[in-house]
């Protein structure tokens, strides 16, 4: 089967490079903004452990979201019917 889009070529080239430009638009971003980290003293260490932390509490807050919505489901009510009683914030 072919990888290919139903647009004609040209079409897909220029979805292509407008993705491209994009891409390094938010590159140059992210560059920047750590190139402001650094220069408020943060370490390069520092901000790779707070993205693993960050990641690691998102991965533990969905597991949560899908054990609160299986208890929900087995429950009958709203997961954030459930929410006050383990005493969480909406926002949570």
């Amino acid at each position: 089967p072919s990888l290919k889009s139903s647009q004609p070529n040209g079409a897909n080239e220029a979805a292509l490079r407008c993705e491209i430009k994009e891409l390094k638009q938010k590159d140059l971003a992210l560059d920047q903004e750590i190139a402001q980290l650094l220069s408020e003293g943060y370490s390069l260490e520092e901000l790779e452990k707070h993205i693993s932390l960050l990641h690691e509490y998102n991965d533990i807050k969905d597991a949560g979201q899908m054990l609160l919505g299986k208890l929900a489901v087995i429950r009958g009510v709203t997961t954030k019917q459930l929410y006050p009683e383990y005493d969480l914030e909406l926002s949570d």
